[in-house]
């Protein structure tokens, strides 16, 4: 089992490693006599690892898990981070060594739908359905996206992810523009000209894409159905008129209008989305809504909100790409059920003690979801997000399909972006662009039968 998933893991290396540490093995101990089993097993409470890429500045993971433990005294929960810089890239690596090694894992973290599904396949998450039915948990009716793999479910939501566009209103007030409540990625390219001065190194720009799929598939994104580049069967689904529409706007943006920063200047300095927004070097920043809790405890500057745009105005509103981190529970684990529990509660009651990231529970408050963000941030800081239009735009926010892909879809998605960056860095056409990843994506599902 070992090698086969060490063998496994130099393989999740090299495909997590272009999509976007850890506690030892615990020494075993002598086992205790027949007669005192019992009473060794009353005072030892169990422990448990929660294990992923946070940062403790990041996930306020120290004073949930301590929230936990003062009401579940059978166990002691922990959390170790995989990443000193918080990169959930880097995290994956190390949880795939971790799984490779036999260390102990109780409960996982994966950031992305598809890191989760390639994770499933190779047997790491222990399925939940059983300690489901046991705590009679429908999860479709408690939770706001379903994250159900061929009927089984291997893990529960943790943080929802929506998208939105944040907006230095600063500059929004010096070009006399108007929080959007409602627009088009055409709408998006005008304020981003509106939005851009100067040139050199103190150039301003209106917009900022990173080199993450989402920013290649940017009209696709909320199309209800299919929002992802490849179909649940794993057939791709970038040869259409909104991934077209993407790219080119994305090359107009960068290339040609200059109002975005190049895809080139992305990846030769290694750009931070955080640290080029912070820095009012673009005004405008497309991201998820994790991101509301740094800017309670990091921002520089008033912040505010507008819905994802659409790929057409006659689109409805507030259709967004939606994600999570997905929380399940080792394969390997000595103690699942404490491990299973430790899942349910944070995807429940957790996330608000947390008081950082925006809940997946059905029954959580946006408001008071809110609130508890803004309380756990720096008054000083959290008072520069525009409380106004975040509600205004969480409200009206909407999840397309949550779409779980195969487990070779990162594979796909590698293809796909190697593709996009030859076509943004001014080396092939879109056509070929979108024929060559196409017929790539699709042998890859070939080989995969």
């Amino acid at each position: 089992m070992k090698k086969s998933l060490l063998a496994l893991s130099g393989v999740l290396l090299a495909t997590t490693a272009l999509a976007g540490c850890g506690g030892g093995q615990e020494k075993a101990t002598a086992p205790a006599a027949e007669g005192d089993k019992g009473k060794d097993a009353a005072k030892a409470p169990v422990t448990i690892k929660v294990q992923g890429w946070y940062t403790e500045a990041q996930g306020n993971w120290n004073k949930t898990v301590e929230a936990y433990n003062k009401t579940h005294p059978n166990v002691k929960v922990v959390y170790e981070s995989m990443s000193e810089k918080g990169d959930s890239q880097e995290g994956m690596k190390k949880l795939d060594l971790l799984a490779a090694s036999g260390d102990q894992m109780d409960v996982i973290m994966y950031s992305s739908a598809s890191d989760f599904a390639q994770r499933v396949g190779a047997g790491i998450l222990e399925p939940l359905d059983e300690y489901l039915k046991k705590g009679n948990v429908n999860v479709k009716e408690e939770y706001k996206i379903d994250p159900a793999i061929n009927g089984k479910y291997y893990a529960l939501p943790g943080k929802m992810i929506e998208w939105f566009v944040m907006l230095n209103k600063d500059k929004l007030d010096e070009a006399k523009l108007p929080v959007p409540t409602e627009w088009t990625w055409n709408d998006y390219a005008e304020y981003a000209k509106k939005l851009t001065k100067g040139d050199g190194p103190s150039k301003q720009y209106g917009s900022y894409f990173h080199n993450w799929k989402d920013y290649a598939q940017l009209a696709q994104n909320n199309d209800v159905n299919n929002p992802y580049i490849v179909k649940d069967d794993g057939s791709e689904n970038i040869d259409n008129p909104k991934v077209r529409f993407s790219l080119d706007l994305r090359n107009r943006m960068e290339n040609i209008d200059k109002t975005s920063v190049p895809y080139f200047d992305v990846i030769s300095q290694k750009l931070n989305y955080r640290d080029v927004f912070y820095a009012g070097k673009s005004a405008m920043l497309a991201t998820g809504n994790w991101m509301v809790g740094e800017l309670a405890l990091n921002g520089k500057f008033k912040t505010v909100f507008a819905p994802y745009p659409k790929a057409d105005a006659k689109d409805p509103n507030g259709y967004t790409e939606v994600g999570a981190d997905f929380m399940g529970v080792a394969a390997n684990s000595k103690h699942k059920q404490e491990a299973y529990d430790f899942v349910r509660w944070y995807t429940t009651e957790g996330i608000g003690i947390q008081g950082l990231f925006f809940s997946g529970w059905k029954k959580a408050d946006i408001a008071q979801n809110v609130d508890a963000i803004l309380k756990t941030g720096k008054p000083e800081v959290a008072s520069l997000i525009d409380k106004e239009s975040l509600l205004n735009t969480l409200k009206v926010n909407k999840a397309t399909k949550l779409v779980i892909p195969p487990t070779y879809s990162l594979q796909q998605e590698k293809e796909f972006l190697s593709q996009v960056e030859l076509y943004l860095t001014g080396k092939q056409d879109l056509d070929k662009t979108i024929s060559t990843a196409k017929a790539k994506m699709e042998e890859i599902k070939k080989s995969n039968k």
